[in-house]
């Protein structure tokens, strides 16, 4: 299962760098720095199938790349599709927009609303019975939002009175956003005694780590007195040297051809 992960992560990375240089617009940083998270979910964790499906929110909605890639290679969006992504008329927009597609359960972009909105769907669920799983992506620098906060409060108030049991958050925390986090709000970390503070279920783990996520998200689904919630150390830009090596450049960057060639070379991808 590892490997089979491992390899599903490297071609979403391999689809999403492409669309991005298609577009020649796109967040490729943030896009990459989650796509173990986005293997491990969709082609393990999840279930996405029948109407009493899990949902999904990428809060950090400039990562969407990464999304589309995942459902490309799931079989839920033709792989040609990916080649227009932010186009006008296209349901690639540049931030997921819900209707577009059927597994974009929410419209986000407006970084910190991802949260409340999982949270609404998991009160739902337990008004109506349904015993499937809310999962949300977040940054870590969304996470500077007070709305996250908010959310964050309700969602163990709730918890606690047995009105919410299946939120299951993770936190692409990459330590980046347009700036380095540890200096726009140095006062983010201790991230994990935060949200513990608040009422959370807490683990933190390495967010390339395909078993160190399995076991996560196996014991996020066996928490249900408390919301769970997985730190995910990453890197930005993981799996492409330029971009690990320099994550500032990378948050919103047009790629030339030779970076493009040169990505798809270093994994395994051939530069079509």
């Amino acid at each position: 299962m590892k490997t089979y992960l491992e390899k599903q992560a490297n071609e979403i990375r391999r689809r999403t760098i492409t669309s991005i240089y298609d577009a020649q617009s796109g967040h490729p940083g943030p896009s990459f720095s989650w796509a173990d998270i986005a293997s491990t979910l969709f082609f393990e964790v999840m279930n996405l199938d029948g109407p009493e499906r899990d949902r999904f929110i990428l809060s950090k909605g400039h990562g969407v790349p990464t999304l589309y890639a995942a459902l490309s290679l799931r079989g839920d969006l033709p792989e040609e599709y990916l080649r227009t992504l932010r186009e006008i008329d296209s349901p690639l927009q540049g931030h997921p927009v819900k209707g577009t597609l059927d597994l974009v359960d929410a419209t986000t972009g407006s970084l910190g609303q991802g949260l409340s909105v999982g949270l609404g769907y998991d009160l739902t669920n337990k008004l109506k019975g349904n015993g499937a799983n809310v999962y949300v992506v977040l940054g870590d620098g969304e996470c500077q939002e007070g709305q996250v906060w908010e959310a964050a409060m309700s969602a163990s108030k709730f918890a606690r009175e047995g009105r919410s049991s299946g939120l299951i958050a993770t936190i692409d925390a990459n330590g980046y956003q347009c700036e380095k986090i540890s200096e726009v709000m140095p006062s983010l970390e201790p991230l994990g005694d935060k949200w513990r503070s608040f009422g959370w279920d807490v683990q933190e783990v390495d967010g390339h780590n395909i078993n160190a996520l399995l076991g996560a998200y196996e014991n996020a689904k066996k928490q249900k007195s408390k919301p769970s919630m997985i730190i995910a150390r990453t890197i930005k830009g993981k799996g492409f040297s330029l971009m690990e090596q320099e994550p500032l450049n990378w948050h919103f960057r047009v790629l030339t051809e030779g970076e493009h060639a040169q990505a798809m070379k270093e994994l395994g991808g051939s530069n079509v």
